[in-house]
Formats: structure tokens, C-alpha cells, sequence
């Protein structure tokens, strides 16, 4: 039958599951949306109970879907939406509230405050910016609320992880209370030259060390399943925030390659190798993965909301049934009609960073239709990408000749169109565009024996489509310009 991963994609609005073959093959597929909690404007939750069932239901219908028994399979890969946190208890498994989702702003003012005081310094520690996306200061706010909690996560009663160190705790029965790198470096905890949770960091944003997870690297062993769970014990041997994996999985294995996701929001990194490089233009150093005691770094430019506009065009307005349709109807117009729509729903990512920005279309007129809209709202992914290339270039002195791209709006042909043409460099798709898990699945199979070396990974790469500049130049950076106009009225829109 040959070698199987199975491959959990925790994502921000669906758990999936993958069984992937020895040749990189997708073998079997089983995804479950969950529901999305908005308490108040700016604040996002999750069930994390309800995020474990879905993806418990969906590992074992892809290992049923795939006739591979779970005795067969040689390890299982996690990957996550990062920074989303979760508080819980050691004794019960339960947790002791709602997930924080890592679009979440209640935390902005403090992070306002916190940036002012010591921004340089975790900076430099962290190569984080100060802000409420991090997984830091959302523990502080749960810690805040109840003087109970504090006590007992300072006695060590309580457990604070990511997304992946919740599954893990779930999967193997609550004997594994860890992390990887990647998802430690995204806390605004964890110092990523001393690879270790910082002291100072910690009494900064008041957070007990109790509650913390131990850190591993991103492939090897940390323990096996509950037997009960899929019939046979499987080894977790894989573990990678989803950008990391992604980065893996389009085998962006050496410095200065890129990969850009549009997912529910849009996420490009650049590998810098074993150099650590601090941005100058508002990016994110953080860490790429570290395997065996190697740690490889990379920039990233994080977008917060691209699929999730999409989203909204479909649940909020109504102007699709499904997101599929997103692009029919906007190529129905042959331009914007000068309609642009800057998503800042969770405020401004890179390279803004402007926890106070909010959503804001400018342009519309009488003649404007729900196709302007939405080819307004696919046109957003792109030129917010393009500020993330143009800064990215500029930290790392590279000047990218083609960026590959993964996550489910890169089916969008219309969407990769435009954005090879306001790039200005080809835009490369791969034939399997499910990156991030199959990076997950590499990750595991590494430790496990499934691929011996990132040489034999990297000739399973292929590429689906190439889309080539088509439009003027001059009449690329015009529709970039008005873009960065919209972009200042929707900054600093809820400040008094």
C-alpha cells in the first residue's frame, strides 16, 4: 500500500484532514466549517471544544474516505491558524472559555500602550510589532477578567496553548502539553535568538510561566495518539503554524524564495535562511522552522483579511450563494468602475499596522453593481499583497523574479491575473494548491521516514499555471495608486 500521512489542517473557519501518499499524492479529504462567534464589533471567537470535534470527525472520515487504517498510518502532521489562543483546565480538559481568534482587536489599546513603552525592545526579541493579532496579550486579557483564573494558572491548574497545542493535549489524552517553534515565535512570548520563553517578556504582559507549553521543533516524534480515538495509536510528528507549513510545502526550502496563501487572510514569507533579519518596513521576523537543531528564519507580511471579504460578500451581503461565484460575476465587468474596497475588518496588517483602521469602499456611484463590488473585493487581495512584496523587497534586498501561491483563492484565475499584472512578475501556481497541509504532512514524514530528505520533497513540486504580466506598467501602478489613496481613509477610523 506504500507510506501514508495524515495531515490535520486547523483552520480559522473549517478543520480539515488529509491522507497524503509517499509521492505527495492527496489521497482523501474531509472538512467541516465551525461556527464563528462576534460577541462585539472587533472581538472574534471559537468554541475550542467544538474545534476539536470537528477535527476529530474530520481525521477519521479522511481515514475512512481513504481505506488506509490507522495502523497503516506513518504519522500525523498538524498544522493551524496561529495566534488564536486557548486557556484550559489540566484536570477536566475543558476550557475555561471561548477561544480569542487571532483577528480579534479587543486587546488593541493595551498593545497601543505596550508598543510606546517597550515596542523596540520586543522588537528585537522577538521580531514581532506590537500588536493585538500576537497570542501574548489575548492570555493577558483572559488572565485579566477573573482573579480566580490568575490564581490558578500561577498555581499551574491552568494550560494556555495555541491551536496545535490544544490538539495535541486532546489527541494523546492529555499527556502532551506542547508546541513547535512557529507557533511559540507568534506569542510575543518566546525570544527567537535565544529560542526560549523570555522572563522579561512574561512580566510585561503579566503571564505566569505555569501555563506555558514546552517548545519543540517543527519535525520529530513528541507522542502517539489515544488508541481509542482512530483504532491504533499514530505518532505526532509534525508541527507548523499554517504560513510555515506552506512555506514548506511549496518547497520554499532556500533563501530568498517566496510563497504567498490567500486564505482567510493573506500571508507571503520569504526565507532568509539562518539569518535573522529585523524589518525596517514594518514586516514580521519570525521563524521559518527549525528541524533537528537546524532553525531557518523568515520575513512575513501579514494581510488579515483577503478569503474573509470574499466571505462576507457571501454571508453578510448576499451578493454570492457561494464563494465560487466570486469570480464569474467580477469578471462580468471589465474593471472596478473606480470601486475600491480596503477590508480592514480586523484593522490594517503589513505594512500599516493600524489596529484602528476599518473597512471602507470609496468610489461608488450610481452605476456601480454588485460585480464593481466584487471585483473591488478580489482586486483587495492583491494590492494588499503587492504592498507586502514592495516591502519585503525592501528588508531583504531581493528583488523576487516569480512568487508562488497556494490556499483557496489562488483557484482564482481572474485573481492571479491581476496579480501577476500589478506585481509585474509571474505568479506561479503549484498542481496540489493544498500547501499548507501537505507541509504538515512533509513535516511528519521527515521524522518519520515517509521522505528521507527536503531534496526528494522538492522534486514532488509542480506548477498547475503561470500567469504572466499582461497589463502596461503605467497602468498598473495608476490602479496601485488609487488603491493607497483608499487605503488612508480607512485608517484610524474608530479613534476619537
Amino acid at each position: 500500500m506504500g507510506k501514508h500521512i495524515l495531515a490535520l489542517d486547523q483552520g480559522t473557519t473549517s478543520s480539515r484532514a488529509m491522507v497524503v501518499d509517499e509521492t505527495g499524492a492527496i489521497v482523501a479529504v474531509d472538512q467541516k466549517e465551525f461556527e464563528q462567534i462576534f460577541p462585539q464589533p472587533g472581538w472574534v471567537e471559537h468554541n475550542a471544544e467544538e474545534i476539536w470535534r470537528t477535527q476529530l470527525e474530520v481525521a477519521r472520515g479522511a481515514l475512512e474516505k481513504s481505506g488506509v487504517a490507522a495502523a497503516d498510518i506513518s504519522g500525523i502532521g498538524i498544522t493551524n491558524q496561529r495566534e488564536t489562543t486557548v486557556l484550559w483546565d489540566r484536570e477536566t480538559g475543558k476550557p475555561v472559555g471561548n477561544a480569542i481568534v487571532w483577528q480579534d482587536r479587543r486587546t488593541s489599546e493595551f498593545c497601543t500602550k505596550l508598543k510606546k513603552s517597550h515596542g523596540d525592545v520586543i522588537q528585537q526579541k522577538t521580531g514581532l510589532i506590537v500588536d493585538a493579532y500576537f497570542s501574548g496579550s489575548k492570555l493577558r486579557w483572559m488572565l485579566e477578567q477573573d482573579a480566580d483564573l490568575r490564581a490558578r494558572a500561577e498555581a499551574g491548574e491552568l494550560a494556555f496553548g495555541t491551536i496545535d497545542s490544544w490538539l495535541v493535549w486532546n489527541l494523546t489524552g492529555g499527556k502532551r502539553h506542547i508546541t513547535d517553534v512557529t507557533n511559540a515565535c507568534r506569542t510575543m512570548l518566546f525570544n527567537t535568538e535565544t529560542m526560549a520563553w523570555d522572563d522579561e517578556l512574561l512580566d510585561w504582559l503579566d503571564v505566569p510561566r505555569a501555563v506555558l507549553p514546552e517548545t519543540h521543533a517543527s519535525s520529530e516524534i513528541y507522542g502517539e495518539t489515544e488508541s481509542d480515538l482512530f483504532g491504533a495509536s499514530i505518532p505526532i510528528a509534525g508541527i507548523a503554524g499554517d504560513q510555515h507549513a506552506a512555506l514548506f510545502g511549496q518547497a520554499c526550502h532556500s533563501a530568498g524564495m517566496a510563497k504567498n496563501t490567500y486564505g482567510t487572510g493573506c500571508f507571503m514569507l520569504i526565507n532568509t535562511g539562518s539569518e535573522r533579519k529585523l524589518s525596517h518596513n514594518n514586516l514580521l521576523s519570525t521563524l521559518a522552522w527549525q528541524i533537528g537543531d537546524e532553525v531557518e528564519y523568515a520575513l512575513e507580511g501579514s494581510v488579515f483579511i483577503a478569503g474573509a471579504a470574499i466571505q462576507w460578500l457571501r454571508d453578510q451581503l448576499g451578493i454570492i450563494k457561494t464563494s465560487a461565484e466570486v469570480e464569474e460575476l467580477a469578471a462580468s465587468v471589465e474593471d472596478n468602475g473606480g470601486v475600491y474596497f480596503v477590508p480592514a475588518f480586523a484593522g490594517l496588517g503589513a505594512p500599516h499596522w493600524d489596529q484602528y483602521a476599518r473597512g471602507t469602499m470609496v468610489g461608488l456611484t450610481r452605476g456601480s453593481s454588485k460585480a464593481h463590488i466584487a471585483r473591488a473585493t478580489l482586486e483587495s487581495l492583491a494590492y494588499q499583497t503587492a504592498e507586502v512584496l514592495r516591502a519585503m523587497e525592501a528588508d531583504s534586498g531581493i528583488v523576487m523574479t516569480e512568487l508562488r501561491v497556494d490556499g483557496g483563492a489562488s483557484m482564482n484565475s481572474l485573481l492571479m491575473q491581476f496579480q501577476s499584472d500589478l506585481l509585474g512578475v509571474p505568479v506561479v501556481r503549484p498542481k496540489n494548491a493544498e500547501t499548507t497541509a501537505l507541509g504538515a504532512a512533509y513535516l511528519a514524514g521527515l521524522a518519520t521516514g515517509v521522505w528521507a530528505s527536503r531534496e526528494e520533497i522538492a522534486e514532488q513540486w509542480s506548477v498547475d499555471a503561470r500567469f504572466e504580466p499582461a497589463m502596461e506598467r503605467d497602468k498598473a501602478d495608476a490602479y496601485f495608486a488609487e488603491w493607497q489613496r483608499a487605503v488612508e481613509h480607512a485608517k484610524g477610523w474608530v479613534v476619537n
